[in-house]
């Protein structure tokens, strides 16, 4: 008898994600290059679109980073958290979506990103990745 390999309904359905272009995070001159210190986002409207069902989504994104030449410019964070607003993403893929958009625009030493979404059917989800350089 021959086992049959099951497999998700999801298969290839997000294979796009790594791929999609986003918005751009702008930056500026980090003029404490050379001191180590903490900025911190918190992100606590954040909507995307569930891509089992079409209904949004809602979670906190939080992100915290040790900037190195580079910090981020809020007005162009808020743009590329808006643009997951009508995307169907699961919620593991945002969080690792965002980490790596975020390293390739200001190579951090060290930077991590935390999704907190909210109550969904019974269950509580939180997606947690880091990055050190």
């Amino acid at each position: 008898m021959s086992e049959k390999k099951s497999e998700s309904s999801y298969e290839d359905k997000q294979d796009h994600i790594p791929s999609w272009k986003t918005p751009e995070i702008e930056w500026f001159a980090n003029v404490y290059a050379g001191k180590e210190y903490n900025i911190e986002f918190t992100i606590p409207e954040f909507t995307a679109v569930c891509p089992k069902t079409g209904l949004p989504d809602f979670g906190t994104i939080y992100i915290d980073y040790i900037p190195r030449d580079k910090c981020v410019e809020l007005k162009s964070l808020k743009e590329y958290m808006m643009s997951y607003r009508n995307i169907g993403i699961f919620h593991e893929n945002v969080v690792n979506k965002i980490l790596e958009d975020f390293v390739l625009a200001v190579n951090p030493i060290y930077v991590k990103v935390v999704g907190d979404y909210n109550v969904r059917g019974g269950v509580k989800t939180i997606v947690k990745r880091e990055y050190k350089a």
